[in-house]
């Protein structure tokens, strides 16, 4: 009786000893796993269009730079069309450094030559000519002349008939 009990509880530690590390091989298994499939989906989000200077830096790729003055919103809405991954740091009023990946070079040119054209056609089509803007602030000030003259003839003649 004594054997029986001896062989039946080394029987059963035995058992417990190789669940337990069949269970710890599952688990450290499923979490390698884990580990595994979030670093490779970090990996495979690589960020793209505009981004922080950090983030450009951190993908490990040279970077060129351009200088921009004026409007980055329009810059932005081509860059968005040509797909290319691009960053800003202000370095004045108005002013800004533009760093892009080397290996985005093409696409930067042609993204550069259509902001350009937008620029210079934004400028002609935003004022008139400065002989047409005199014209019309010559024309404004007639007519507020002979609105204040037609004033004063109304009040004079109200004057005159009291």
């Amino acid at each position: 009786m004594q054997e029986q009990i001896e062989r039946e509880s080394l029987a059963l530690s035995v058992k417990a000893t190789k669940l337990t590390a069949q269970t710890l091989a599952k688990v450290l298994g499923g979490s390698c796993k884990w580990v595994g499939k979030k670093f490779k989906e970090a990996e495979a989000e690589v960020p793209h269009g505009k981004q922080s200077i950090k983030d450009l830096m951190k993908q490990n790729v040279p970077t060129n730079t351009i200088e921009i003055e004026g409007d980055k919103g329009l810059f932005e809405r081509v860059a968005r069309k040509w797909h290319v991954d691009y960053a800003f740091h202000k370095t004045g009023k108005d002013s800004y450094l533009l760093l892009f990946k080397s290996s985005q070079a093409d696409a930067m040119t042609a993204c550069f030559s259509e902001y350009s054209k937008r620029v210079m056609k934004r400028a002609k089509d935003k004022r008139p000519p400065i002989k047409e803007q005199a014209e019309k602030a010559a024309k404004r000030a007639e007519r507020e002349k002979s609105k204040h003259k037609n004033k004063e003839r109304t009040r004079t003649r109200e004057a005159a008939r009291e």
